[in-house]
């Protein structure tokens, strides 16, 4: 359905949820793929297992010089970059009023700060050779809703959105497209917590589509959006919720 032979992708958080299922599906579809993640080795182990000769590298993208590495990593490996993939990114708790400053900071940190970083350096090794190239990035509804109690998840979130806009208007001319893609619920670990005890269920039934997504279902409009089958699109956000939530 898509070919991505001959081409590089970086994945970042490409080694779980989402992001393992990105790097599984281009690779399958011909990608080299070199997939970022932040600590947790034995599942970056599992994608190089099904994913025989991927690049997986582990570091705090948030930090600029890690950010450099990764980016430079799949150029020294690969000799081109084509698709990014920006899927790294947290999800906890903040109450308004709790005056937490390092829970905020540290979530800019890992949602926003990374993926200018990432981002930002990989475009400006395209621009200096002409290349064109594909971005997609990972967002959510609460960037376009809000959401309570996460108001920094979903100012980051919504700070991405915002990017992906910004970006396509300035670098589509340039053969850079940007795009996005806003998940809701997704059936991955970052969300245990919640669906423990039945919590499933009730997420499930306020969705219209009768079921949570698996990360699959959402790699797959992801990939879609790095393909060349999405030639006509840039600076779009795509909604991949069940029906969740119904905007524009």
């Amino acid at each position: 359905m898509f070919s991505f032979e001959g081409k590089t992708a970086i994945v970042t958080g490409g080694t779980r949820g989402i992001g393992l299922e990105v790097s599984r599906i281009l690779f399958e579809a011909g990608a080299n793929i070199v997939a970022s993640y932040a600590k947790n080795r034995d599942a970056a182990k599992v994608l190089e297992a099904k994913c025989p000769g991927v690049v997986t590298l582990a570091g705090d993208i948030g930090d600029e010089s890690a950010a450099v590495e990764l980016v430079d990593t799949a150029f020294r490996e690969f000799g081109s970059v084509d698709v990014l993939v920006n899927n790294a990114g947290i999800w906890n708790y903040l109450a308004a009023g709790s005056f937490q400053v390092d829970v905020w900071d540290h979530m800019v940190r890992n949602n926003l700060r990374s993926v200018y970083l990432v981002t930002d350096y990989l475009v400006s090794r395209w621009l200096k050779k002409g290349a064109k190239g594909r971005i997609v990035h990972v967002a959510s509804t609460a960037g376009q809703r809000g959401e309570a109690e996460h108001a920094h998840y979903a100012a980051t979130k919504g700070a991405i959105i915002s990017y992906t806009k910004s970006l396509s208007s300035e670098l589509a001319p340039r053969g850079i497209i940007t795009n996005c893609v806003a998940p809701g619920w997704v059936d991955t670990d970052m969300n245990t917590e919640v669906f423990a005890d039945g919590g499933k269920a009730v997420v499930a039934a306020g969705i219209p589509l009768g079921h949570v997504p698996t990360a699959e279902e959402i790699a797959w409009p992801i990939v879609f959006l790095a393909s060349e089958r999405a030639s006509a699109i840039t600076g779009e956000i795509l909604n991949a919720n069940g029906g969740n939530v119904l905007c524009g």
